[in-house]
């Protein structure tokens, strides 16, 4: 009898939480979308965060949308570019990079970029707005090739649709919740919103995520959302991932003042 009322009572053992592979360090940096002042903020942040811990195989992964909306955007690259040269770095392809490497295709493609923060991006390479509203439509499309170099098309035309770490698996926008990983479709992994962030089920991994704009980091139990806007909150948000912790950093500026840093110890 005692032996049974022993295991009725004894504590349930705890879920284990989800974690990445043992000796690893990730960083995963939200839609950055051309805030270069923020994501400047956030790779100081994350060297200094990384040099004052044991050292581990670090990892930082970019969630995509580094381009669009913000002022930028070219900046960002090249940013990114030069910090690939310094750590390991890898990036996932975002909607808003698809639709900038499209709108080199045909004219009426170029307009839906533009009026999805792709004249921000053009701008930023250095056509003056006075210059920009000068040109028709056909005349930006002609100009585009020679304004933006190949070799930052070729570099984005790059960037990886999907990374899984451990229990964790990284994607831009999320995934098809009725489809394994492995058959995912590019479209979904780029664009996907209302099947996936209804989902309330176990998905085969714990998502991180962006393309969808939250106040906080949105942590669902099979899913995490880290995009908190930067273009129009600023706040940029990277989740640390070390064993099964999470932890978060955010660049954040308020009415155009100085940017800080906040360091959280629990996402």
């Amino acid at each position: 009898m005692f032996k049974a009322l022993n295991k009725l009572f004894r504590p349930r053992p705890q879920p284990r939480l989800a974690a990445v592979p043992d000796g690893t360090r990730y960083y995963v940096i939200g839609d950055i979308h051309g805030r270069l002042d923020l994501y400047d903020a956030m790779i100081a942040a994350i060297d200094e965060d990384d040099r004052a811990r044991p050292q581990v195989d670090t990892q930082v992964i970019l969630l995509g949308d580094l381009v669009d909306r913000g002022p930028d955007s070219a900046g960002v690259v090249a940013r990114t570019r030069a910090w690939q040269a310094q750590r390991k770095v890898r990036i996932l392809a975002g909607n808003h990079e698809e639709m900038f490497l499209n709108a080199f295709s045909k004219p009426e493609v170029l307009r839906h970029f533009l009026k999805h923060g792709g004249r921000e991006t053009i701008l930023s390479y250095g056509l003056s707005k006075k210059q920009f509203n000068a040109m028709n439509l056909e005349e930006l499309f002609a100009l585009m090739p020679t304004l933006i170099p190949q070799s930052d098309r070729d570099y984005i035309t790059d960037f990886e649709e999907m990374i899984i770490a451990g229990d964790y698996v990284f994607v831009h926008a999320g995934v098809d919740p009725a489809v394994p990983l492995s058959e995912q479709k590019r479209s979904d992994l780029l664009w996907i919103r209302d099947r996936f962030l209804s989902h309330e089920g176990p998905l085969d991994k714990v998502v991180v995520h962006g393309h969808t704009i939250f106040n906080k980091v949105m942590d669902c139990g099979n899913r995490i959302g880290i995009d908190t806007g930067a273009f129009r909150s600023g706040v940029l948000t990277a989740l640390v991932l070390e064993a099964d912790q999470r932890r978060i950093l955010q660049a954040s500026q308020t009415d155009g003042g100085p940017i800080e840093v906040f360091h959280g110890e629990r996402a």
